[in-house]
């Protein structure tokens, strides 16, 4: 089975803001982007396609042609708890200093790790893998189109924040 994995567009927040699962708007370049995304995926005939309930992917997949994409919660956005909506170099707490260190395991407070988020899209895969389809379609985060790419061992967790895609980026797995 390919799984097109697709990041949404740009967001209209200050750089350097830790947004993971808050529900952000997308910036004024929306439709210029999308457009950039429905070209690389126009001419793939898609048996299924998913999509992160926030907005920013909602509005992707719409733009793209699947307004009715179904919403799956296990393929949003790393959950940063306490940190959410604030600036990384604003943030206080001492557990960022140990995130830092070692973002694999460490949660953010009252968030998660990307260990916590691998796990539930990894989850989602697996169910995804029993299925009978050919071309799967998940618009969904950055953080997600790490953990596919993590599943499909294309690079290992260590290795994975040297690949984080750039908005509107497209990557193919196969699982």
């Amino acid at each position: 089975m390919n799984v097109y994995l697709i990041r949404h567009t740009s967001v209209a927040v200050p750089q350097g803001t830790c947004y993971g699962q808050s529900d952000v708007p997308v910036k004024d370049s929306f439709e210029e982007e999308a457009t950039a995304v429905l070209r690389q995926i126009k001419d793939i005939r898609f048996d299924k396609v998913y999509c992160s309930p926030l907005s920013r992917c909602v509005k992707l997949a719409a733009y793209c042609g699947y307004p009715n994409a179904e919403r799956e919660e296990r393929i949003k956005e790393i959950d940063f708890g306490d940190w959410e909506m604030k600036k990384y170099d604003e943030i206080e707490d001492p557990r960022l200093q140990e995130w830092y260190a070692d973002y694999i395991r460490v949660r953010a407070t009252n968030g998660e790790s990307f260990i916590d988020q691998y796990l539930r899209v990894s989850h989602f895969l697996n169910e995804l893998r029993r299925k009978d389809y050919r071309n799967v379609a998940l618009f969904t985060h950055g953080g997600v189109l790490i953990d596919g790419q993590v599943y499909a061992r294309l690079f290992t967790f260590e290795e994975a924040y040297r690949y984080l895609p750039a908005y509107g980026k497209v990557v193919k797995i196969t699982i």
